[in-house]
Parts: structure tokens; C-alpha cells; sequence
């Protein structure tokens, strides 16, 4: 029963974010995200009760039949909604929270450095748009928003956007962020400098000065 549920409340967040999904039915048996999460899910089952194997078979079936390729050891949650999904892939140690939204060709992965946790935790309403990655075991925060083509390889606040190669935040809570001017940054050194400069020059005028008056 809580398996049905699932399945209903998996297409149902498709039909809320995809303008195009015209029925219930149409979601569900013709879309592949929502063939490869249904087969995960019972990918998943397997793998937690100790048959891995079979449930490698399940993951690599739904790879083949969708493009998605999805560890069944990954941990994730509810109204996953994966759009397109060719190309996309979820590594064994990655954890997804609820309402994310993943575009095609993203990569949730691992650098090859790291042992035990490896891959990403995303939290809440993420969004990671087409061809993303994001690899390493770090967590991108709840609401955040992942540009295309970005390389993220750390931890990404909540409430941000952040783009690039590597990744950075341009946006927090709405707010547009000022990157540091790594050229025209002020020069404390050079500041004090022409400060010890302008107070010589002024002591020699006064002194100057002085020298005319005895005169």
C-alpha cells in the first residue's frame, strides 16, 4: 500500500512541475524518470534486506531501459522529480531529500579521494539543472539552485544559487552576492604608506615654514 502511495505521489509531483504531462497514465508508463525511481525504489528494497545482487540487476535494467542510472544504496526521498533524465547518475552514498528536481545529464558523484561517505547530500526543494555535477561527500543546502553545466566540489548554503566551473554562490536568499576584486582589492601596505608619506611632506612645509619666519 505505502509502495502504491509512493508511485501516485512520484507522478503526481511530475504533473505539478511539467507543463507538458497531459494524464496520469501517460506519466507514468511513458516517462523515465518515473520508471527509473519506480524501479529504484524496488532496487532499494532489495538492497537493504541484503540481496544485492538482484537488486543490481534491477539498476542496471532500469539503466538500460531509461538512461538512469541509479545505485540502488543511495538513500532518497519523496516527489523526486527527474526531467528528461538521459544521463543522469546517483552514486551509491548519495542522499536526497524531498521535492528535488533533476535535470538531464546530472551527476551526483564522487571525486575517487574520499572512502565510506562519497557522493552528495542534497537537501529539500533542490533544483540541479542540465548537466551539473556534483561530486564529493558534502551537502547542498535546502532551496538551493544548481546552474547548468556548474561543478560543484563544496558545500553549497541554503537558499542559494550558485554557477560556474568550479561552482560559486551568486545569490543568497534572493540577494545578488558581490564578488571579492581580487585586482583592485585596497592595499593596506601601500594605504599606510601614502599615509607616512603625506605626513612627511606636511612636517617638511611646516618646517619650512619655521625656517623663513627666523629668517
Amino acid at each position: 500500500m505505502i509502495t502504491i502511495f509512493r508511485w501516485v505521489e512520484d507522478v503526481k509531483a511530475v504533473r505539478d512541475r511539467d507543463p507538458a504531462a497531459r494524464s496520469f497514465l501517460e506519466v507514468f508508463f511513458l516517462y523515465p524518470g518515473v520508471k527509473a525511481i519506480r524501479m529504484y525504489r524496488k532496487a532499494n528494497f532489495l538492497h537493504r534486506h541484503g540481496l544485492k545482487f538482484w537488486a543490481r540487476v534491477i539498476s542496471q535494467r532500469a539503466r538500460t531501459l531509461t538512461g538512469i542510472e541509479i545505485h540502488p544504496g543511495a538513500t532518497i526521498g519523496r516527489r523526486l522529480v527527474i526531467d528528461h533524465g538521459a544521463g543522469v547518475v546517483i552514486g551509491e552514498t548519495a542522499e536526497i531529500g524531498d521535492d528535488v528536481l533533476i535535470y538531464q545529464g546530472v551527476t551526483l558523484g564522487g571525486t575517487g579521494k574520499d572512502t565510506g561517505k562519497r557522493h552528495p547530500t542534497i537537501g529539500n526543494n533542490v533544483m540541479i539543472s542540465c548537466g551539473a555535477k556534483v561530486l564529493g561527500p558534502f551537502k547542498v543546502g535546502d532551496n538551493a539552485r544548481i546552474a547548468a553545466g556548474a561543478v560543484v566540489l563544496e558545500e553549497v548554503p541554503a537558499d542559494s544559487t550558485v554557477v560556474g566551473v568550479p561552482a560559486r554562490v551568486v545569490k543568497r536568499g534572493g540577494m545578488k552576492v558581490v564578488p571579492l576584486d581580487q585586482i583592485h582589492i585596497p592595499d593596506p601596505v601601500a594605504q599606510e604608506l601614502c599615509r607616512l608619506e603625506q605626513r612627511i611632506v606636511k612636517m617638511e612645509k611646516a618646517e619650512e615654514k619655521n625656517k623663513n619666519e627666523n629668517i
